[in-house]
């Protein structure tokens, strides 16, 4: 199932090289601030969620913009048939999110 949404990128971290075993690596994390769960009165703001981004070339083609940043975003609900995960298909920065003056 896909749907897009606006979200707030709040970090983005960029990793690529070898392992000492020679296994390769190259990925992207993105930062996306989500809403605490407030159903039962004890939660209250945000929190960061960590997705998976593709390659560190991700990572290049975000890391020059100030944060935090708002893009629209395509996400896609994927399942084994056991559990589920919510995996980012493409992303277009498209503002600049205004910081918050703390009190």
């Amino acid at each position: 199932m896909k749907f897009n949404t606006r979200i707030t990128i709040a970090g983005v971290k960029g990793s690529k090289g070898k392992l000492e075993s020679g296994q390769e690596y190259d990925s992207t994390k993105i930062y996306v601030q989500t809403d605490l769960d407030d159903s039962k009165g004890m939660g209250k703001g945000f929190a960061t969620v960590e997705y998976n981004y593709g390659t560190s070339e991700e990572f290049h083609k975000l890391k020059h913009l100030p944060f935090p940043l708002v893009a629209e975003a395509e996400l896609e609900i994927v399942t084994n048939g056991k559990t589920q995960k919510t995996v980012i298909t493409s992303l277009q920065p498209n503002e600049l999110a205004k910081p918050t003056k703390a009190a």
